[in-house]
Order: structure tokens, then sequence, then C-alpha cells
């Protein structure tokens, strides 16, 4: 008689897999989200892997859409039209979550060029959420950015505008027609002939690597709900920015833009054909500090040599929701401690203070943390304030006086981190 098997009468062994769930148990509008993952031609073979597949890809959520160089040759973009032509032909008007763009190094032609600019209005018309734009085209020397339509956009949708490396204009930028916008980024664009940037829904603005602004005129940032901002200027005129009551966070970064003088510190050298003080048309009033006056939490980086914040600080506003503050050296020379005290004596609920001072980047080797003695508190400073922070790469002489500076506001007992 052969021996009995373990188990018990009839039990059978398990399956290989079996209590896993297989992709295909998944509901369709799961695959349509997982298909928006995968680039545009990808997601669109899979309608060979079963008949349930043959007609998924048509509903993504989402689509990826990109060329990029090979041997470091020109890509044509006609390589790519009859598959996008036929792909936005087939999926209909399938609404869209997200839309990327990725189009580098392609050929400068006029066809491909009107096809581009259909391509974005299209998915413009598919109610897409978020879109985002990356194009470039093809330059033997550098990279030339890729010139939009002059045409606005249009949506009722769109929430989140990704833009890299294009030629933006005032139409393409005027977003009074898109009244669910609450993000934009844009980066490493060229935006010379821009007057403003307009928006009453945008809750988010990031203008960062070195876009390129007008180095004769200033344009206005209009976004009166404005939460966050970010704003790194390194070529071209500061752009101004208008009142901002509902901003709670903002960075602003001023490298070497043309907002400097050799004359003077605050952009009033008297020299009428300076470039600097005088070269921008319509320059006056505050450029910077009265649109970011009602923030909960500023980062101000400035180049020593560049004026624009000193200039401001003629008609400071108050900061009276100003509860955390970053200052990196510029605000500490020349050695009279002007600028630094003036911000300090403008930001009356001010709790924490950092000095960012004389480092590369936010890394520093040696980190400082004081706090100022509420028997000897200086009226120059918030009665709120509890820290005060001091980092650099060394301490040397320059951040010694700095530290003697503070010790005349009372702001001493410092513990040491490196």
């Amino acid at each position: 008689m052969p021996p009995r098997r373990k188990g018990g009468k009839g039990r059978r062994a398990a399956r290989p897999g079996a209590g896993r769930i297989s992709i295909d148990e998944l509901p369709d509008e799961v695959l349509h989200h997982v298909l928006s993952f995968l680039p545009a031609q990808e997601a669109v073979r899979t309608c060979v892997l079963a008949r349930r597949w043959r007609h998924l890809w048509r509903s993504a959520t989402g689509l990826r859409i990109s060329c990029g160089p090979e041997n470091e040759a020109a890509v044509n973009v006609k390589k790519l039209r009859d598959f996008v032509d036929h792909l936005f032909l087939l999926r209909g008007g399938s609404p869209l979550d997200t839309c990327q763009f990725n189009l580098l190094d392609i050929n400068e032609d006029d066809d491909d060029t009107r096809r581009i600019h259909l391509w974005i209005r299209h998915v413009l018309m598919c109610r897409v959420r978020v879109l985002s734009l990356n194009m470039t085209w093809y330059s033997e020397c550098w990279t030339k950015c890729f010139s939009l339509d002059g045409l606005p956009l249009v949506s009722q949708h769109l929430k989140r505008l990704e833009l890299s490396s294009l030629y933006l204009d005032d139409s393409f930028l005027d977003f009074s027609s898109c009244p669910a916008l609450e993000v934009i980024e844009i980066k490493e664009c060229e935006i010379p002939d821009l007057d403003r940037i307009l928006s009453r829904s945008l809750k988010s603005l990031s203008i960062t690597g070195c876009c390129e602004f007008s180095e004769f005129h200033r344009f206005h940032v209009y976004a009166p709900n404005l939460v966050s901002l970010w704003l790194e200027v390194f070529i071209g005129r500061v752009p101004i920015l208008d009142r901002m009551p509902s901003l709670v966070e903002a960075v602003v970064r001023i490298g070497r833009p043309d907002d400097f003088c050799h004359l003077a510190d605050s952009g009033n050298c008297e020299d009428e054909h300076c470039p600097g003080c005088y070269g921008a048309d319509g320059d006056t009033g505050c450029v910077l500090l009265q649109g970011l006056s009602e923030a909960q939490s500023l980062v101000l980086i400035s180049d020593t040599k560049m004026f624009i914040f000193r200039r401001d600080l003629k008609c400071c506003p108050i900061f009276s929701n100003l509860k955390t503050l970053l200052l990196n050296e510029y605000w500490c020379v020349p050695d009279d401690f002007s600028a630094l005290t003036c911000i300090l004596e403008h930001s009356p609920v001010l709790e924490k203070l950092t000095l960012q001072l004389f480092c590369e980047g936010p890394k520093s080797n040696v980190h400082m943390k004081g706090s100022p003695d509420p028997k000897e508190r200086s009226n120059a400073i918030s009665e709120h304030l509890k820290v005060v922070e001091v980092k650099c790469e060394v301490v040397d002489d320059r951040v010694i006086n700095i530290l003697k500076f503070l010790n005349k506001l009372a702001i001493y007992s410092y513990k040491f981190q490196f």
C-alpha cells in the first residue's frame, strides 16, 4: 500500500502564485493610471498583450511624449509626427490628467513648429490638468530656446504648468483665461520681452535657473493670491512684485544681473548715463520688498554688488507677519550693518533669524546658535525673537565683526556645532 500523503485525503497542492492578484484583475481605471507613467510609445505597445489591453491605452490618464538627440544629431519631429497625430486621433477627446512634452534638440522647421503648437492646443482641449513643456532647438554650440506661438493659454481645467527652455512672451503668460491655474514653474527660459505675469488664481510661482530677463525694463508679477514664491535672477533686471496679501513663504536669490553700480550701493550714483541706476524704463518705487512684506517666512540672498534690496530699504515696509528670516552676507556689508538693522527694525514679530555667511550653498562647516538676553534686549529687534543662527565656512574676521554687532543687540550665549 503506498504511503499516505501529508495533508489528508483530497487536499491539493497550492498553485504557484495562488493568493496573488494579477494585474489583469485590476479595474480599468487603475490600469489607465498605470499606463500614464509609461512613454507614449510604450503605452501604445501594450495593445498586443491581450484582447482586454487592445484599447486601454486610449484612455490613459497621462501622456509622455518625448524625443532626444542621438549621436549628437538634430532630431526630426517628422519621425514623431505620424505617431502623435494618430495617437491623438484615436484617443479622441479622452480627458487627460497630465501631459509631458520633452522634445530636445529638434530641427528648427516651420512645419514642425506648427505641428507642436497644434499638439499643445489639442491636449488643452482634452482638459489636461498638469502640462509640462520642455523643448529646445538644435544647435551645435548652445541650447536654443523653443519659441511658443503668440496665442494665450485658454483652459478651464489647467491647474499646473511647467515650462522649461522656452521663449515666452506676454500673450502666452497671460493666464486670465486659466481660472483654475494654481502652480507655475518656469526654468531656464528666455523672457526678455515680457511685461507682466498675470493670474488671480495662482498660488505657487517658481522662476529658477538662468532665465533671461530684460536688461531694459522690469516686468510685473501680478498674483494677489500667491502663497509661495521662489525667484532667482541672474541675467537682466529684477522683476517688480505687486502686493501679495496671501503670501506665506518666499525665496529670492539675486545673482549678477543688471542691477549693480560701481559708484553707489543703493542705485543712486546721480550719473544719468549709468545703465545700472537709470537704465530701466519706468523704474520707480519699491521693486521687491513691498510685495514680500506680508510673508511669514523669507529667504533673501543677493550678491554683495547688487543694489536692489538696499534701494528698496529706503522705503522699507513693515513685515507685519514675518516670523522666520534667512539672510546672507549681503545684509551685513558695509560694516555699519545698516541694511540688517533696517530689516530687523521693520520685523516686529520675528521669531527666528538665520545668517548664512560667505557660504557657497546651504551647507556650512560651522553652525552657531544664540539667543537674545531678555533682560538686555535691544529695542531694534523683535521682542518675540528667540533664536539667532549663524552659519559659515570658517570663523574669520568678517564673521567676528558680525558677531560683535549681534552682541550689541544682546544676542549671545552661542552653542557651536562643527
